[in-house]
């Protein structure tokens, strides 16, 4: 599926992992897990959080996110997931690829392909033209895509929202119709480009996703040392 990435990517000496999935997967859990056994093991790794990393990303998160902007519109809403990631790709991303550091990136520009391109219908060549200009080429060299069932997803982000009373909600809030899409398109991509996405079943206890995530990823940190892998 290299036509999904027309754009040359950028030469970076660090590694750069993201995690995706759906709604209530667990990727925040996840991601504080790895980090905390990275950290013990002395590396330490930079964080980024899609949308919002970044002073400016945040201040569009509160927009995205907010419930009561129920007249977003999907291309609005796909141009503003691209202005959060740009701004985190020249603060966060690069300078820190560039530095030699390992960086974790809650979601990327597959999000937005499932998202927007196919759960909206916009399609996936308007998200790749604004991922060339946004994102210059720049994608994970390592994504782990946690998957669990709608019904999962759901249960667990209500749960969350209640207990944080987040209004954050906007995209929880959609269909289980929805959130189905996504996770058909989410399966359709790392069918596609199975050398960088690897499918980690997120229905069991957080401490086992969490050894089966770092058994994957210790090889190909190994490995990055010897050259970049995948195809998509």
């Amino acid at each position: 599926m290299s036509e999904l990435r027309p754009t040359e990517p950028p030469a970076y000496p660090g590694f750069f992992l993201s995690f995706e999935g759906i709604d209530g997967a667990g990727k925040g859990t996840q991601i504080d897990l790895l980090v905390e056994s990275l950290t013990a093991r002395g590396l330490p790794p930079v964080v980024n959080r899609e949308p919002g990393g970044t002073a400016i990303g945040q201040q569009i998160r509160g927009i995205l996110l907010d419930a009561a902007n129920t007249q977003l519109k999907p291309t609005a809403e796909l141009l503003l997931y691209f202005a959060s990631r740009a701004q985190a790709v020249d603060e966060i991303l690069l300078p820190a690829l560039a530095a030699g550091e390992l960086v974790i990136s809650d979601r990327f520009t597959d999000s937005t392909l499932v998202y927007q391109g196919i759960a909206r219908g916009l399609g996936a060549e308007v998200v790749l033209q604004l991922d060339a200009i946004s994102c210059r080429g720049l994608m994970p060299d390592l994504t782990i895509l946690l998957d669990i069932d709608p019904e999962t997803s759901l249960a667990r982000a209500a749960t969350r929202n209640q207990a944080t009373a987040s209004t954050q909600t906007r995209l929880d809030d959609e269909s289980k119709e929805f959130h189905t899409r996504v996770r058909g398109g989410y399966l359709a991509l790392a069918n596609a480009c199975p050398e960088r996405i690897l499918v980690v079943d997120g229905n069991r206890p957080a401490k086992e996703v969490a050894n089966t995530i770092f058994e994957l990823l210790l090889p190909r940190l190994a490995l990055a040392v010897l050259g970049k892998e995948g195809d998509c």
